[in-house]
């Protein structure tokens, strides 16, 4: 199953980090969140796209994982030569993530 059936996710950025928060639908879904959506497998999913560390906080009260990818912009916003230098599809990708 792919990450969106059971989450959605809000994306921000700042300089070269982008920030994305993965959110449970169903409280019950949580723990899957946790198990499959770890730091290994975010920063594989991207590849290359993130050249830094990627760290995940864990909001078990708001059904959310929360993961800071650093050097995911390409320079950032007015440096990248990327077409969504904000990184917004970042999120919308990540949720294509196969899962379980």
């Amino acid at each position: 199953m792919q990450l969106r059936e059971i989450a959605h996710s809000r994306t921000g950025d700042k300089g070269n980090i982008a920030n994305i928060s993965v959110i449970a639908y169903r409280e019950s879904d949580y723990p899957i969140l946790e198990k499959y959506v770890t730091t290994e497998r975010v920063k594989a999913f991207f590849g290359d796209l993130v050249t830094g560390e990627v760290i995940r906080y864990e909001l078990p009260g708001l059904g959310a994982l929360n993961f800071v990818l650093h050097g995911a912009l390409a320079g950032g916003v007015t440096r990248s030569l990327r077409l969504d230098a904000h990184g917004k599809s970042l999120s919308s990708a990540l949720l294509g993530m196969e899962i379980g």
